[in-house]
């Protein structure tokens, strides 16, 4: 199998493994208990938060906030800051969201909290204008994600700090850098972020736990009630196993960056490369010079990415089309059709994207044998 969908979820990294072993045995304790064996995993769980702080550049390690994945972390930045501001107060945010961030949005409209959704243009790019325009003095958040989960697209979101900044609003900005962390330099200072998500199977950790940065100060009402975990800002007993492996694939994802960023790249380039060569009508739908290294969002014109997407996983090519966060549902999606798609072209994209484990290699595997599928089906 060649597997090029880790967007939706990438394999572990050893690292993450290795780490976690100890605490799916011997170190079992809830960290929230008084006695020694309790205490060996509330010190496990404390190291972990103090090296994400550091990795993240955040001033204080209580600025991190341990969650159940990036679904749970951006429903905790929009829906926490939201509800903590009380009132009446808008949320802005943009068209091409992950869905945990715009039904979150959405749930708060139900409660009468007005939500805009900003437009992007036919690459998939926010205008910073708009979104810094769109504020007002009662807006309780603004949330743009830091890369595009379908298509790759990088969005200005320091820009749009830096505009919110410069118009004089402290309005809490938050970022759903859940893909772009593998690839890109995610941190408090090169977003300009006041809330940061991440996810860990995105960048070689396990999956069902991520982690919010909420910088001091932030107010955030909890979504989940109970225990009081997290200084109340997240009730559960802790995955102890998870949050180590997360920070271990941290670890290693930063460390390996600029080699993933060239080696995946490479695959990604030598894969559309040949496509192009072979396929003159192939279209690739993210800015060339603004997307992640790893993402190939590709339209064969007269191809339907349904039929094509079962024929290549018969034949040994595992891909995606739109979001892997449906639970399977096939719909329509709303990241191509806000970058002013037809139902019809929307219906002929298909979502290619390379890991950690990939080089030049896999791309020119991968692309003769997409090649192959698609010369079939016409």
């Amino acid at each position: 199998m060649i597997y090029l969908d880790h967007a939706a979820t990438t394999p572990m990294r050893p690292e993450a493994r290795e780490a976690m072993e100890p605490y799916l045995d011997d170190v079992f304790g809830n960290p929230s208990g008084v006695h020694g064996v309790s205490q060996r995993a509330k010190n496990a769980l404390e190291e972990a938060r103090e090296k994400a702080a550091e990795l993240l550049g955040a001033a204080r390690p209580l600025e991190i906030v341990f969650t159940g994945g990036g679904t749970e972390a951006d429903n905790l930045a929009v829906a926490g800051t939201t509800l903590a501001a009380g009132g009446t107060g808008r949320i802005v945010t943009s068209a091409i969201e992950h869905q945990a961030v715009l039904e979150s949005a959405r749930f708060c409209g139900r409660l009468g909290h007005p939500v805009i959704e900003v437009g992007v243009d036919a690459l998939g790019l926010v205008d910073v204008d708009e979104v810094v325009g769109s504020v007002d003095r009662d807006t309780a958040v603004v949330s743009v994600m830091a890369a595009n989960n379908e298509t790759g697209v990088l969005e200005p979101i320091w820009k749009i700090a830096d505009g919110l900044r410069g118009a004089g609003h402290e309005t809490p900005l938050h970022t759903d850098a859940v893909q772009a962390f593998a690839s890109e330099p995610v941190t408090v200072s090169s977003t300009g972020a006041d809330l940061i998500s991440l996810a860990a199977h995105k960048f070689g950790g396990p999956k069902g736990v991520g982690l919010l940065y909420v910088r001091d100060g932030i107010e955030i009402e909890p979504i989940l009630h109970g225990g009081g975990q997290e200084l109340g800002r997240r009730s559960g007993t802790h995955n102890v196993a998870g949050v180590v492996g997360m920070v271990a694939a941290m670890e290693a994802a930063s460390a390996d960056r600029e080699a993933f960023r060239a080696r995946v790249g490479a695959a990604r380039d030598r894969f559309e490369a040949d496509l192009s060569a072979t396929f003159d009508d192939l279209e690739i739908n993210a800015p060339i010079g603004s997307r992640l290294v790893q993402h190939s969002h590709l339209r064969f014109p007269g191809v339907e990415a349904d039929t094509l997407l079962v024929l290549l996983d018969r034949a040994g090519v595992a891909a995606a089309a739109g979001s892997a966060c449906h639970s399977g549902a096939v719909q329509p999606s709303h990241v191509l059709d806000a970058m002013g798609m037809s139902p019809r072209v929307a219906s002929e994209c298909a979502r290619f994207t390379f890991g950690w484990i990939d080089t030049a290699t896999t791309g020119a595997i991968a692309a003769a044998q997409v090649a192959d599928v698609v010369a079939g089906l016409r």
